[in-house]
Formats: C-alpha cells, structure tokens, sequence
C-alpha cells in the first residue's frame, strides 16, 4: 500500500506542473486572441492584455521548465545524456 500511494504521489509531482503549463498556454492564447478579436469592433480601440500574458508566460516557463528539470535529472542519473552532462566527478584529474 506505501508503494501505491509513492506512486501516485509521483504521479502527482508531474501532472500538476503539466496542468499549470496548460493554464499558462491557454492565457497567453486568450489574451492574444481577444486582442485581435478587438480589431473587428470599431466602438472601441484595441488593448492588449499584458498582465494576463507574462502570467501566462511565467506559469507556461514554470511547468515546462520543472517537467523538463525532472526529465534532464532522471536521464542523467540512468546516464542517457551526452558526456558534457554528465556530473564532474570530484577527485579525478581528468
């Protein structure tokens, strides 16, 4: 039952990162379209929402680069990246 519950711990680590990217994403993408939906109203002159986009920006940049961190160290730990990443050994001259 421990292993179940680490497990879905685990699970929970990543899907929550992958879902306020997703959040991010979708404000960047609302505030971009609703300031060219401005455009076909004439009534009003067209603003763009920066506040919810660099939001946006910052959560997208957050989940991706906490997913991709998480990724980058565990291939590193099961040495499947290039030589240059791999972590400098203390003690060896070379």
């Amino acid at each position: 039952m421990k292993l179940v519950i680490s497990r879905f711990i685990a699970v929970l680590v990543l899907v929550i990162p992958g879902i306020v990217a997703c959040i991010g994403f979708l404000k960047m993408k609302d505030s971009t379209f609703s300031y060219f939906a401005q455009f076909g109203d004439d009534r009003i002159v067209p603003e763009f929402n920066w506040f919810m986009f660099i939001a946006g920006f910052v959560m997208f940049a957050a989940g991706i680069g906490f997913i991709g961190g998480w990724i980058f160290f565990r291939d590193r730990k099961h040495n499947y990246v290039a030589a240059k990443f791999n972590k400098k050994r203390s003690g060896s001259n070379v």
